[in-house]
């Protein structure tokens, strides 16, 4: 199995991003989305890796075919849902707090 390291350096900030990109792709559109301070920051160092590896093309559109998203969206959609999911879980143990 083929691991790529991705290095960038974008206004003061070094990502550093590995995927495995057979295992799950999902698994490094979380680490890009760890890694960056907004959706839209997450969403320009994504694109930037499509323009640099074929192989995440590939694997990109295939992820896109199976969710049934375009490839316009595809990631900003999964961004957003996964934000959503870790401001829910935040929310919740928040209320958890607050019964205390």
């Amino acid at each position: 199995m083929e691991i790529i390291v991705y290095f960038w350096r974008r206004r003061y900030y070094d990502f550093i991003i590995t995927s495995n990109l057979m295992e799950d792709i999902t698994e490094f559109f979380i680490s890009i989305i760890q890694q960056s301070h907004s959706a839209d920051m997450a969403e320009a160092t994504f694109r930037q890796a499509l323009v640099d590896d074929p192989e995440l093309r590939k694997s990109y559109r295939e992820y896109c075919r199976e969710q049934g998203n375009s490839e316009r969206r595809g990631f900003l959609d999964f961004c957003n849902e996964y934000m959503d999911g870790q401001d829910e879980m935040w929310d919740s143990l928040n209320d958890y707090n607050d019964e205390e």
